[in-house]
């Protein structure tokens, strides 16, 4: 459901910041040869908040600025303020490849975890990445950091497994870590026109999306989300 990877395998991601006018051109293109995510609302898209998690000394952060090759990073995970339906997220980055691996996690558990308790990770060693966040913890003293929120646009192609998404309206939490709180106050890191467009896929990039894509024009970006939300702290 949503975005839990159908294997566990490294993924090519490219990113690029994109205008209105480019936007509006591949979203025309992609609308001959690609299909709208089924789990996207009637409008086209759904609201993802995420909480980061980081250590004393802002590792995580400080290895995304750093442009670092191999990195991790845990986030918890849920989509259009649905509770039911959270996710624990690793995403491992080497060599500009990536992949993510997901469990699901009940709201009693996140719970636990925003209040300190780390020790239901264990209880499924099998229930990757939760044996990982757990020694993350216990290690790196990690813990969660701030809450990032965007609307996000997504389109798939089978072929390749190919996902192209729009995200706009980047919210930071500031400090906050509530993340299970629905009136959860947040501040704009990006402006409204401001479009983060990624394209992933597995082993090869079909001609046709890439013919999508030509409207970008333009350099990848190595944007992020979680690096933009700490702007204040």
């Amino acid at each position: 459901m949503y975005e839990m990877e159908k294997r566990v395998v490294y993924r090519h991601e490219y990113k690029f910041i994109i205008n209105a006018a480019q936007q509006a051109e591949i979203r025309r293109r992609l609308a001959c040869v690609a299909k709208l995510d089924t789990h996207a609302t009637p409008n086209g898209t759904y609201l993802i908040r995420s909480l980061y998690f980081d250590d004393l000394f802002d590792r995580v952060l400080a290895e995304k600025k750093d442009g670092a090759d191999c990195r991790t990073k845990f986030r918890l995970r849920c989509y259009n303020g649905d509770l039911s339906f959270l996710l624990l997220e690793k995403k491992s980055k080497r060599n500009g490849m990536s992949r993510k691996q997901s469990c699901r996690i009940t709201q009693e558990e996140c719970r636990r975890l925003l209040a300190g308790d780390s020790s239901w990770l264990l209880q499924d060693p099998e229930r990757v990445p939760a044996p990982q966040l757990y020694a993350a913890m216990q290690t790196e003293l990690l813990k969660p950091r701030t809450v990032v929120e965007y609307i996000r646009e997504p389109y798939v192609y089978e072929p390749g497994n190919v996902r192209i998404t729009f995200d706009r309206c980047v919210r930071t939490g500031l400090q906050a870590t509530d993340f299970l709180n629905p009136q959860l106050p947040t501040v704009a890191v990006t402006s409204g026109r401001t479009c983060v467009l990624e394209v992933k896929y597995d082993d090869f990039l079909p001609e046709i999306i890439a013919w999508a894509m030509a409207p970008i024009g333009q350099l990848r970006t190595s944007f992020s989300k979680y690096e933009a939300c700490r702007i204040y702290g």
